[in-house]
């Protein structure tokens, strides 16, 4: 009997996954444990492998499609084996049928557009190529087993139709084509969760951006000082947004109403600090949360920093853990920029921008002297608070950062 590979639940909060992409076509051989697809939902992008050894019979949810969890995606079993489809896969594949034909009646171009038959055996990389490139399939040869065409068909389809002379690629491609040409990609999983959430963001809150510098010079030589006392490997690493992370967490307990939430028309003031810190994937953006991080030394807080962090880059990281922040660190100092305008991260009151530090000169006194200045952005929501009370808050964080040992204290 044919076995199901259904979509799995990634977190509780998972409503929908869409798989991004299918690495085995039907008909293929298949390993158990070998990846045969990649999926994604809202925050986490994963692999999916073969739960047995086989052949990939039927797939049900193309690439693109989002369906529920639970859903079967694909089945693999013997050869030539019939499969029951459920009820859910054929509604699935209506709708691929249907849109499909409504391609298929689109104004006709004189491109050589890739035309959908399911007979033209081809891997999932070489169709991608094909149809960016506009290739009829249908017209290549395949050179893989069966007569399947690969990536390297299809490139070498690519140079031929390159090398034409231009008379006769201007006969074959219109002239609305040669002005521009352009991929489109469809805005699905974490992209669409996070358009979605930002634009959300500006449009139902009143947010403002306000700026400073910390010299950080004194911290610096602090963070130089534990480094040779403490750190032993990069896991075990202090770095001066650990310390940004302290001060962050002790200004909100000196100044509550930056630690709150604006929902349904009441403010929710915080009594424990659930700290955000934003971390950037290849596809998007996530922010793992440290829960209690009042309760928290600077060498805890790099700890469980780090280990967010990691497990979000790998894609363990359950969505409980990405939720119920009460304030957001964004740091993109790394990438030289200085100040920035960073979006909160709703229904959160405030969030953080730090950027790259930088040498300068500055008067102590009478006399002129090298420091290290940090730039920082605070943007915060005027419902909840003014310009005043927020800037007391900023310039909390700023004295925390100059007088670095009374975060230690």
């Amino acid at each position: 009997m044919a076995v199901e590979v259904v979509m799995p639940k990634l977190g509780m909060a998972m409503k929908e996954g869409v798989v991004s992409e299918w690495n085995k076509g039907v008909g293929d051989s298949v390993e158990k444990g070998e990846l045969i697809a990649s999926i994604n939902s809202e925050k986490i992008e994963m692999d999916i492998e073969s739960p047995a050894e086989g052949t990939l019979l039927n797939i049900a949810v193309p690439e693109g499609q989002g369906v529920p969890p639970g859903t079967v995606i694909c089945y693999i079993g013997n050869t030539n084996e019939k499969i029951v489809t459920k009820e859910s896969d054929i509604q699935i594949n209506k709708v691929e049928k249907e849109q499909t034909e409504i391609s298929n009646t689109s104004e006709p171009s004189s491109l050589p557009i890739s035309k959908t038959n399911d007979r033209v055996k081809i891997s999932p990389v070489a169709r991608k190529i094909a149809q960016a490139a506009n290739l009829d399939i249908s017209k290549i040869q395949g050179t893989g087993p069966g007569g399947r065409i690969t990536k390297e068909d299809v490139q070498e389809a690519i140079k031929k139709l390159e090398s034409e002379p231009l008379i006769k690629q201007e006969r074959t491609i219109s002239p609305q084509a040669s002005v521009e040409k352009r991929k489109e990609m469809s805005v699905t999983g974490m992209r669409k969760v996070i358009a979605a959430r930002m634009k959300d963001s500006l449009q139902n809150s009143a947010q403002l951006t306000i700026t400073l510098k910390a010299d950080v010079t004194d911290l610096i030589q602090l963070q130089k000082q534990s480094a040779k006392i403490i750190q032993t490997d990069d896991e075990n690493k202090i770095t001066i947004t650990d310390f940004i992370a302290k001060a962050v967490v002790l200004s909100l307990q000196e100044h509550p109403q930056m630690n709150s939430a604006y929902i349904d028309e009441t403010i929710h003031l915080f009594e424990s600090v659930h700290l955000g810190i934003a971390v950037a994937l290849e596809k998007g953006l996530v922010v793992p949360v440290i829960r209690n991080a009042e309760a928290c030394t600077v060498r805890q807080l790099a700890k469980k920093g780090k280990e967010l962090a990691k497990r979000a880059r790998e894609g363990q990281l359950p969505s409980e853990e990405m939720t119920g922040s009460t304030f957001t660190i964004s740091n993109l100092g790394s990438y030289g920029v200085e100040h920035f305008t960073p979006i909160l991260n709703t229904p959160e009151t405030g969030i953080l921008g730090v950027g790259a530090a930088y040498d300068a000169p500055v008067y102590i006194g009478e006399e002129l002297k090298r420091r290290t200045l940090l730039p920082l952005s605070l943007t915060f929501d005027h419902r909840v608070l003014d310009g005043a009370p927020a800037s007391a808050f900023f310039r909390t964080v700023k004295r925390y950062l100059e007088q670095p040992l009374t975060m230690l204290l």
